[in-house]
């Protein structure tokens, strides 16, 4: 579904990825792991559109997506989930929903996504009617990925949906994401700092360190690895 090959990005003279390469199947949750300053953020943004590449190719679909315009990229089935959740604060729960419905997919299966999605996360139903911004943080991150849910998304990419909010929060948001992937076969490609939770949850994984890929595998051969043992997972 997604090939990544050699991919270059820079700012201000400084290499923020270097020759990265990474394979999203169809179906599949794969997981980059890194810490901060690793160049996961930009990898998506360079995904997204709101980067250039210096170099390298990023195809989706079977399509040249560096030579596609940014807003038609949402249009193709990609929602990017931002770090740091980045609601409409002045905005209700319903408004920010429908935001997220303004795809084409999105418009026509509103009536299908919407339930779906305040079953999926039921305090957006029950606050439905409430300014995003008076929303808690964990409100808050189910908000950003369920307005990602209602554009109907083929690949659902997750940046940091654990930053900032409690351990018990965070387990409930990675058992949603869980649940949606398992549910759908939703492609989920998730960025995460807590790699524990990020890489129980992937069928594949990556390992990014100073805009390098380092390691790559299944789930459980990433799991058992020493170094990503030591580093990563305090073992």
């Amino acid at each position: 579904m997604l090939s990544i090959r050699s991919l270059e990005v820079a700012y201000g003279g400084l290499r923020a990825l270097r020759s990265v390469s990474l394979e999203i199947a169809r179906g599949q949750f794969v997981t980059v792991v890194g810490a901060n300053g690793a160049g996961k953020t930009t990898l998506f943004k360079a995904i997204s559109g709101t980067v250039a590449p210096l170099a390298g190719a990023i195809t989706y679909e079977g399509r040249d997506l560096l030579g596609i315009p940014p807003a038609e990229r949402a249009q193709l089935g990609i929602a990017h989930v931002p770090e740091g959740r980045q609601v409409f604060a002045s905005m209700t729960v319903m408004e920010n929903l429908e935001m997220g419905a303004y795809t084409r997919n999105g418009r026509a299966r509103r009536n299908e996504l919407m339930p779906a999605i305040l079953e999926l996360f039921p305090v957006l139903a029950e606050r439905r009617n409430q300014l995003a911004g008076t929303l808690s943080g964990g409100e808050q991150q189910m908000l950003a990925i369920g307005r990602g849910l209602a554009s109907a998304p083929r690949l659902l990419m997750l940046d940091e949906p654990s930053m900032g909010l409690a351990p018990t929060i965070v387990d409930d948001i990675f058992e949603r994401i869980k649940q949606v992937h398992r549910a759908h076969g939703l492609t989920v490609l998730l960025v995460e700092q807590r790699a524990t939770e990020a890489l129980e949850a992937c069928d594949r994984g990556y390992v990014l360190e100073t805009g390098r890929v380092v390691l790559e595998g299944p789930r459980d051969t990433l799991m058992s690895d020493a170094r990503v043992r030591r580093a990563y997972l305090g073992m």
